[in-house]
């Protein structure tokens, strides 16, 4: 498969990197997540998740052509979304890659959603400055995030 199929031309301000719009292999997901200290999935877990996405992205390295970033957005396609799985390699960080998953999320929520969509996401301490820089902000105290995991 031709990872460079259905690419965004590459930002000149991250030279050397691709951004791709659609999902990463399965193998470069699980790689990504373990890496980036994200929750591991199975491999039939992936799979399940990127099927169900409604948008995402990832980022390659040019010169290795290895899957380096990633970012994804789940959701209703109608009123609700959810940018789940940012995850950029720990090597490939302060590169500007996180910026430019987000740009890239951000502006198909604009192009795609229709107007007045709730659009939301979980920020770990080391996200929210990436966050807060595309428009986000805390919600609490008038709501507060919770979960139940099983």
């Amino acid at each position: 498969m031709n990872e460079r199929k259905d690419s965004i031309a590459p930002d000149s301000s991250v030279p050397g990197y691709i951004l791709v719009s659609r999902a990463p292999r399965i193998d470069a997901c699980l790689h990504l997540r373990v890496s980036c200290g994200l929750t591991p999935r199975t491999a039939a877990q992936a799979e399940l998740a990127l099927a169900g996405s409604w948008y995402m992205v990832h980022i390659l390295h040019l010169d290795s052509n290895k899957v380096v970033g990633m970012g994804r957005i789940i959701g209703d396609g109608g009123g609700y979304f959810h940018i789940v799985d940012i995850a950029i390699l720990p090597e490939h960080q302060r590169r500007g890659l996180g910026d430019w998953i987000m740009h890239a999320l951000i502006d198909h929520i604009k192009e795609e959603a229709p107007e007045g969509a709730y659009v939301n996401l979980i920020a770990d301490l080391q996200g929210k400055k990436l966050y807060a820089r595309h428009g986000f902000v805390e919600t609490s105290p008038k709501a507060e995030g919770m979960e139940r995991r099983f």
